[in-house]
């Protein structure tokens, strides 16, 4: 067994006497996954959440690669949000703090350009940013990345839902590619998958076990006639308290029914099916998926294709007549290192299916007794966020990052305060957590994107 020790890492001596002097002596998981093959110059594709010690990991590699002597950009750090940013060119320079004369250099949005410029200017030897922001600089020519051996893409996942994708490619193309490059995100979307391979050659990948299980759908079967299945519904939408989920039926009109008996009981409940416009079932797609709604009652049809993943909770109001999309309904729950849950309700009527869907699964369907308990009617579980349209999209070349610059910059809102960030032709949605909607939609109004006023308001649901 290898030892986790740092002091049995081929680290620089300054640094490893650093380490000692600050206390780190075991490393975590993540670290003693991903920091020998990161010290082989070996690409690395790892999952990685706040606290699982990845900045360290990071920060010494590019640390123990870099020649001081060499006064040029050699590592670039791209983080989602400013205060991101902020935390991992803190804890770069801690370690780097027996190394002389290494030079860290933050390039934000939301903050004035001027002393950006001035500071590159100087010249820097990491940079750690946004985006958005290093893109601008970019295209001022005002940054050079030709001589960056090392890129790390922290949160790739949360840099993705808030929309930095053009924004991610405008700066790889300036970085060369014959790099290292070590991406780190807590979870793997098929877009991060895409972008890993694109982006990433033999790549080692960092498992940490306890964060990479897979998960486990718990299926439920329950024979609930017809008229008490709102009843049924409400009891596990109030026992179970789910973040996120998708309610499937067969019908519209029954989407319709759900929908408004669970408005009226209080939660936040979407209706998503055919008879929607597509502006309007693109808004409450953007609703469901930002969290700003809990709830989405849908029917297969408005749910085909859909990119909505990982949810804690799919309720099956009808059983699919095929079992085919019974399965594809009940995998979009369940995430990675937690379980799943799918409770489906059927009848005397529901034979044939029970039966179709035994023999495509290969597997027996056990007949519940749902659980014994009194309905709570206490308030539901609010959703946690609120959504904001802004009156400028792709067409008036606004991105992410000028929206997250906006609502972040001269004392806006904290950067964790911001969910995903939708953009279009003509608008562009953002989610922002509700108790900072308030200055949100002032930063918004009062303020400019891209030199520019926009209309923006809150989305009622």
């Amino acid at each position: 067994m290898s030892s986790t020790n740092f002091s049995s890492l081929p680290l620089k001596k300054a640094l490893l006497e650093n380490i000692e002097s600050i206390g780190y002596q075991e490393m975590t998981p993540i670290q003693a996954q991903s920091l020998p093959a990161i010290l082989q110059n070996k690409d690395i594709i790892a999952q990685g959440k706040t606290g699982s010690g990845k900045t360290v990991a990071f920060g010494l590699g590019l640390l123990n690669k870099l020649d001081v002597k060499r006064f040029c950009i050699q590592s670039l750090v791209l983080c989602p949000t400013r205060e991101l940013a902020d935390q991992v060119a803190k804890e770069i320079r801690k370690l780097a703090r027996t190394i002389h004369n290494i030079k860290v250099l933050t390039l934000c949005g939301g903050l004035p350009m001027g002393p950006q410029i001035g500071s590159l200017l100087h010249g820097a030897h990491i940079i750690v940013g946004t985006p958005g922001r290093i893109e601008d600089h970019l295209k001022k020519n005002r940054l050079d990345l030709s001589n960056v051996n090392l890129l790390v893409l922290d949160e790739a996942d949360r840099m993705l839902e808030m929309g930095f994708q053009p924004s991610l490619d405008t700066v790889l193309e300036h970085i060369p590619a014959q790099r290292q490059t070590l991406l780190f995100s807590a979870t793997f979307p098929d877009q991060i998958q895409e972008i890993a391979k694109k982006i990433t050659q033999d790549p080692v990948m960092a498992k940490v076990e306890a964060a990479h299980d897979q998960s486990i759908i718990a299926q439920h079967f329950y024979s609930v006639p017809f008229s008490q299945r709102i009843d049924a519904m409400h009891m596990f939408l109030q026992n179970q308290q789910p973040e996120s989920c998708v309610i499937f039926c067969n019908m519209k009109k029954d989407t319709l029914e759900v929908t408004e008996q669970l408005t009226q009981l209080g939660f936040n409940a979407l209706c998503l099916n055919g008879d929607l416009e597509q502006r309007d079932r693109e808004q409450m797609l953007v609703c469901f998926t930002n969290k700003s709604a809990n709830i989405l009652v849908a029917t297969d049809v408005a749910a085909r294709g859909l990119d909505i993943e990982a949810l804690d909770l799919v309720i099956n109001y009808q059983l699919s007549h095929d079992p085919e999309v019974h399965v594809h309904r009940v995998g979009r729950t369940g995430r990675a290192g937690s379980k799943g849950m799918a409770v489906s309700f059927f009848d005397e009527k529901d034979g044939s299916k029970l039966v179709a869907l035994e023999d495509y699964t290969k597997q027996t369907i056990i007949e519940e007794t749902l659980p014994s308990a009194t309905l709570n009617y206490d308030t539901p579980r609010k959703a946690t966020m609120v959504t904001i349209r802004i009156d400028a999209g792709k067409k008036q070349k606004v991105r992410a990052g000028d929206i997250l610059g906006a609502l972040t910059g001269n004392d806006g809102i904290n950067g964790k305060s911001v969910g995903k960030i939708n953009l279009f032709d003509l608008y562009a949605y953002v989610a922002v957590e509700k108790s900072a909607l308030k200055l949100a939609l002032k930063k918004l109004t009062q303020g400019k994107i891209k030199g520019r006023n926009f209309r923006a308001w809150q989305v009622k649901l």
